[in-house]
């Protein structure tokens, strides 16, 4: 009778293990996950489809694209999200490369409190991307004497479409641009600068 007892009891306690070790390693729900996924899939077939009647894809898009689509249907959300932000980034840069010769291929910004070269890089409406903060340094620096200083109210200028060097130049530098301190130009900065 006590074995029996301990028999059950042992029962119940791995029942109830396996309830709470199956809870703890359910995942979140997927609803929100999902429909972002979703829409950053439309979103990034809209821009390769603008990007193809302008008669500029960009030459891997689609391929990310199918990507992202593929981690979709695994229900894999994050890589999906991840897959189709690039492939839209990419169609976004073929549209911007196939600008009309005689548009404006300058664009501006005007520095609001918070702002740094960095955030400012990385907003849609200028590069998309962070690590192209060096481009506007550059393009701006007789306003900025220290790149990791700059001040409310100044409006900076910046090339829509920078040429794929002076993209991979401005890139490379940002990722080994080394320590910083404000107030003070780094050497590295005074290097791109020279280039």
């Amino acid at each position: 009778m006590k074995m029996m007892s301990w028999l059950k009891s042992l029962g119940i306690l791995a029942l109830v293990l396996g309830l709470a070790v199956g809870c703890a390693s359910t995942p979140e729900p997927t609803d929100d996950n999902e429909r972002l996924a979703a829409e950053a899939i439309a979103s990034a077939q809209s821009a390769i489809e603008e990007a193809a009647a302008l008669g500029a894809e960009w030459r891997d898009a689609q391929a990310v694209l199918d990507e992202a689509k593929a981690a979709y249907e695994a229900a894999d959300y994050p890589t999906a999200i991840e897959l189709a932000n690039k492939a839209e980034a990419m169609a976004r840069q073929a549209i911007a490369d196939a600008q009309v010769p005689g548009e404006s291929s300058a664009g501006s910004y005007e520095v609001v409190a918070g702002d740094n070269l960095w955030d400012i890089a990385g907003k849609g409406s200028v590069y998309g991307d962070p690590f192209r903060w060096p481009l506007i340094y550059k393009a701006n620096k007789a306003k900025i004497k220290d790149a990791d200083l700059i001040y409310p109210g100044q409006v900076f200028d910046y090339e829509v479409s920078p040429s794929a060097g002076d993209v991979e130049a401005a890139v490379s530098h940002a990722k080994s641009r080394g320590a910083w301190s404000v107030g003070s130009v780094e050497a590295s900065d005074e290097a791109y600068l020279a280039r």
